[in-house]
């Protein structure tokens, strides 16, 4: 299992989304793609589950980098973040990219980026 970098918001989704761009955006990310899993099985499948949203986070500069050092990296882009209900809050979650990489300097970079994105997110988390 993938170790991710994580908090819980006392936002719902939709205001919880909000600052995850921007704290994103503080960190060079962008949002690619946005993946609405509950709504895209509903109309698939027709199945009912809590809401989840998948955002795909790219920074290009790391990205170029890292495409640079290794293509194969492109198996990894974009970083996902997601957000899903936790109580009356919002749980924000990303893979952490050093354990998905390794010690690569640029997975160390992408990795400490991520953690601040999270630490900012962290002023707005949940007691307990």
């Amino acid at each position: 299992m993938t170790r991710s970098i994580e908090t819980t918001i006392d936002l719902g989704m939709d205001e919880a989304e909000v600052e995850v761009r921007r704290a994103l955006g503080e960190e060079g990310f962008g949002v690619l793609t946005e993946i609405d899993v509950a709504a895209t099985l509903a109309a698939k499948l027709g199945v009912q589950r809590a809401p989840l949203r998948i955002l795909g986070a790219c920074n290009p500069d790391l990205a170029h980098r890292a495409l640079q050092a290794d293509p194969t990296v492109s198996l990894l882009l974009p970083c996902n973040v997601v957000l899903e209900p936790a109580g009356t809050g919002t749980r924000i979650a990303a893979a952490d990219p050093t354990d998905m990489l390794g010690t690569v300097a640029i997975a160390e970079e992408a990795g400490e980026k991520l953690r601040r994105v999270f630490e900012r997110l962290g002023a707005l988390a949940s007691p307990g």
